[in-house]
């Protein structure tokens, strides 16, 4: 939280490089030798207006032991640069390999915080909280989530609303100076309906909000994952910014800094209005009597 208050932003660039969309500067390169451009470009153009960036392990692991020197040289530019990294890869197991992954993205790759797969208990999440912080699964912005993470149990929360608690009992334990835990939530733009239910689950979560911009989520249906203060949420765009279109195939970097800060300031403003309101609504109120 205090990156977020530090920029002014509370939002995340999501770093999803695709071959068949990088800068056609980059074409002629070796895919890992572009992938690295890629990435430190990216990062180097997004910050001072970003607090964080969130890597997609998966786009570089494809490229085996490659993909990865390339992810750890864009890991290694981000904390350069003092941006908060978050790497993306949704590890979900349990006992000994869940410390295996836990030590791997923490120790060895030097992520600050990890995406984890709550779905398996937390016994396979802890390990993760013993290295850094983790943001677990709990409504993701697919549509085929509804599925699984939208079904009644007996008890008649659903799925996802079951994870929340599991995540709201585990994240207690840890909690840090701002009165937020490092175990956070995944929540989608997408899910906006459900947000504020979940909100109220989990009080003490961040909220990683994937699914604004290019999926369909808009600033209206971000703000319910935040508290009316303003804080506990992430909000995460990825190729709406790192896709950004450039009229100068060689200036590629300079239009990725353009939409990061459009979205940066469209998220701010939108929160500002938020509190605005919420504000002005309380103080409208008529005093109760005692």
């Amino acid at each position: 939280m205090n990156a977020i208050e530090l920029i002014g932003s509370p939002v995340c660039v999501g770093l999803d490089p695709v071959a068949e969309k990088l800068p056609s500067a980059l074409a002629s390169k070796p895919m890992a030798t572009a992938l690295e451009a890629f990435g430190v470009g990216v990062i180097k153009a997004i910050a001072g207006i970003v607090p964080c960036v969130k890597i997609q392990s998966a786009c570089y692991e494809r490229y085996g032991s490659d993909g990865m020197r390339a992810l750890a040289a864009t890991l290694a530019a981000a904390r350069e640069c003092n941006l908060v990294t978050i790497l993306d890869g949704k590890r979900g197991d349990i006992g000994i390999s869940a410390e295996h992954y836990a030590a791997a993205m923490f120790n060895e790759y030097g992520a600050d915080w990890a995406t984890v797969n709550g779905y398996l208990g937390m016994d396979g999440v802890t390990p993760f909280l013993a290295r850094g912080g983790a943001f677990a699964l709990v409504r993701t912005s697919n549509p085929g989530s509804d599925a699984l993470q939208a079904l009644r149990t007996a008890a008649g929360s659903t799925i996802a609303e079951t994870v929340a608690d599991l995540v709201a009992a585990t994240g207690h334990a840890h909690l840090g100076k701002c009165g937020f835990s490092a175990l956070g939530a995944v929540v989608g733009a997408t899910k906006s309906n459900e947000a504020a239910s979940l909100r109220a689950r989990m009080p003490e979560q961040i909220f990683l909000v994937p699914g604004f911009g290019a999926q369909g989520g808009t600033v209206a249906d971000i703000l319910p994952c935040f508290h009316e203060d303003g804080r506990g949420a992430l909000i995460t765009a990825s190729r709406s910014v790192i896709f950004a279109p450039a009229s100068d195939p060689t200036q590629w970097t300079s239009a990725i800094a353009r939409a990061a800060e459009s979205f940066a300031r469209e998220v701010r403003e939108g929160v500002q209005t938020m509190q605005s309101t919420t504000t002005t609504a309380k103080s409208s109120r008529p005093a109760q009597r005692s």
